[in-house]
């Protein structure tokens, strides 16, 4: 389903970027020229005009942001795990101690070498989905892997270090 957004310029404060829900609701996010964001609910009935106005601080957009994808990503994994037998997703920290802290993910070779595939990594809080083959690790990384039972536990050895062929 394509979910439709407009975007508004708002000359002298920023720009509008309206979300239509598919039962026909409106709501919006306004940034502002100076970075504040607000979060904006519009009445059913006369869509021009607001029933809500929250204001945002970076840290509240950066946490609804952070709820709205991770939910969204784990949904989807989740629904993939039902449809696909023996396909799991797991969580693997990256210790501190890990040959690939500071290194790019292409390094580990992990989808050739255990045919798990790297969906995505969480650093403070933040939900990084599909890093690209560029994407360098930190010390305390969890990066979520899909994959069989021998997959995932080949991925697990390969970022602790453990594996023998790294």
């Amino acid at each position: 389903m394509r979910v439709r957004v407009e975007q508004t310029a708002l000359p002298g404060i920023g720009v509008r970027h309206d979300l239509i829900t598919g039962s026909g609701r409106r709501l919006g996010v306004v940034t502002h020229r100076n970075g504040r964001r607000d979060l904006v609910l519009y009445d059913v009935d006369d869509p021009d005009a607001c029933l809500a106005d929250i204001p945002l601080t970076d840290d509240e957009s950066e946490a609804l942001a952070d709820i709205l994808g991770a939910s969204l990503m784990l949904g989807q994994l989740s629904g993939l795990r039902e449809q696909a037998a023996g396909l799991l997703t797991e969580q693997i920290a990256i210790p501190a101690g890990s040959r690939y802290v500071g290194r790019r993910l292409g390094d580990t070779r992990v989808r050739t070498r255990t045919g798990a595939s790297i969906v995505a990594v969480l650093r403070e809080g933040q939900v990084i989905a599909s890093p690209d083959p560029s994407f360098r690790f930190a010390a305390n990384d969890v990066v979520v892997v899909v994959g069989t039972r021998n997959g995932l536990d080949g991925a697990t050895a390969v970022l602790a270090g453990e594996d023998p062929d790294g």
